[in-house]
């Protein structure tokens, strides 16, 4: 039987998307691949194909890259005025929002993630981003410059500067949060005035081409965003090593963000990348436990740990150890593994066999290592991709889990003995610096530790709080710039200084 009838509340508008061909968007026109090839999209709560995307390549690539270059340099997107981009973006939001049963049903369905969280926080804070950025259109100026040249004495300037945009973007996505991810990128990108050649991932391609479709409702020229599915590998690189493309913004691991730097390194390519984490979340004990213990689980276990600023070491002072890991660990015990479509279901699949595979294999390293699951430690049962939401204990900071981004439900416990250097010490002893959390009712602590740690985020007695005003972004090997607020318009402009005698 078809795998998409067998799948629970499905509406007919996704079942009948899922029933459609999965084609690339190039010139504002839907595409079969250049080479006729296609690839699987699989269900991860049950390994099944649910539909089949177009495998787009060098050649799909380079016939995007032309459409959003002569969308940039003529047409009607460079005669726009920013109030009609802020409204075509504005109008973006709110079909994203008209949709939003639709679009969360096929995040949960391709990503595995609960229907009920990606209808509360992924569609949403997609919407979201695109109103937010729908602002700032209008709000992007320059400034005149009283400059004083010393070896012309006497003539008078008037200098003053232009925000312009960069150009045609390569944007590449991860699985993880597919249509937010989409958004992020997306958004301010056409804020700016830019153009896009968005390349999906493989294992999650449907949400965007869905918001591809409704892009097209609102209005958006032909050519301003093509979307491409296919491989990193071959369309992925393409894209990152293109001499058309002006600027490359990446999120995924830091492996791959260091090899979009060497591939768009021939070109001196603008490049914005947003890559792995391995955050610390510190409890304090004078921290309010019960909010302290649910946080620290939500941290870790939130979108079943596939999230680069997961709270996955937690570092807990020695006094209330015990009391906070076991109330993790009981927390993790509780978690109810199933389809992302069912409403009982807490946590649903890794995003893939591969992932599922990964993130078990560190329990075999961990073991090995010494480390203990007090829960979980291994994959889940049935035919999906499932792992056990697992907490290990006896780890320590020269471990393989406790050093490398498992990407998956896993949280290593640690004790400290007192709120010191020896605490910031560990929780900088990472090449990752994405987020941090810390839980205390001491604001001077608070204060603190989150001057001293080095991460882009710091949350205090709260973790996993976005907002599309808050830029995001990490230090070290977690990236180069940011993504969201003002901040995230400075990767798609740059700018141009202009000078006249008077």
């Amino acid at each position: 039987m078809n795998a998409v009838m067998q799948s629970p509340a499905l509406t007919p508008s996704v079942t009948q998307f899922l029933s459609s061909a999965k084609k690339i968007l190039i010139n504002g026109e839907w595409h079969a691949a250049a080479s006729g090839k296609t690839f699987p999209v699989y269900n991860p709560a049950t390994g099944t194909v649910i539909a089949q995307a177009a495998e787009g390549d060098k050649e799909d690539i380079e016939r995007a890259v032309k459409a959003a270059r002569q969308a940039f340099e003529s047409g009607p997107w460079p005669t726009m005025t920013p109030s009609e981009r802020g409204k075509l973006l504005w109008r973006i939001g709110d079909l994203i929002l008209e949709h939003l049963d639709e679009l969360a049903e096929l995040e949960s369905l391709d990503n595995g993630k609960p229907y009920l969280v990606a209808k509360a926080a992924d569609v949403p804070l997609a919407a979201d981003i695109f109103h937010y950025m729908a602002g700032w259109t209008t709000k992007r100026h320059g400034i005149t410059i009283p400059i004083s040249v010393i070896y012309t004495p006497g003539v008078q300037y008037h200098a003053y500067t232009r925000p312009e945009p960069v150009g045609v973007v390569g944007q590449i996505i991860p699985w993880n949060f597919p249509l937010l991810m989409a958004a992020w990128k997306l958004a301010p990108a056409l804020a700016t005035g830019c153009t896009v050649v968005l390349k999906v991932a493989e294992e999650t391609p449907l949400s965007a081409l869905r918001l591809g479709e409704l892009m097209l409702q609102a209005g958006l020229p032909k050519g301003v965003v093509n979307i491409v599915t296919g491989f990193g590998e071959t369309a992925g690189a393409a894209l990152a090593g293109h001499p058309g493309v002006d600027k490359v913004a990446f999120t995924g691991s830091t492996e791959v963000g260091k090899l979009i730097v060497k591939a768009a390194a021939n070109d001196l390519k603008k490049i914005s990348l947003e890559l792995g984490g391995k955050s610390p979340n510190i409890v304090l004990k004078d921290a309010n436990l019960e909010t302290a213990i649910p946080g620290a689980a939500n941290a870790i276990f939130f979108n079943h740990g596939q999230c680069c600023s997961a709270g996955s070491r937690l570092y807990i002072e020695q006094s209330i150890f015990d009391e906070v890991v076991e109330g993790v660990a009981n927390i993790a015990k509780s978690i109810k593994l199933g389809s992302g479509l069912l409403p009982d279901t807490d946590m649903g699949p890794m995003v893939s066999m591969i992932q599922r595979d990964r993130v078990c294999s560190y329990f075999d390293a961990g073991k090995k290592e010494g480390a203990k699951a007090l829960a979980g430690g291994k994959a889940g049962a049935g035919s999906g991709y499932f792992v056990e939401p697992t907490v290990l204990v006896d780890t320590r900071n020269d471990m393989k889990v406790v050093q490398e981004e498992i990407f998956g439900p896993v949280v290593t416990a640690m004790p400290f003995k007192e709120f010191n250097a020896d605490l910031v010490n560990m929780a900088n002893n990472s090449v990752y610096g994405l987020a941090a959390g810390i839980w205390t009712n001491d604001l001077s602590k608070a204060h603190t530790l989150a001057a001293q740690i080095k991460a882009g985020s710091v949350w205090i007695n709260c973790y996993n709080v976005f907002d599309a005003a808050l830029p995001f972004g990490g230090y070290k090997q977690s990236g180069w710039g940011r993504e969201m607020g003002e901040a995230v318009l400075e990767n798609y402009t740059q700018t141009k200084a202009i000078t006249i005698r008077l």
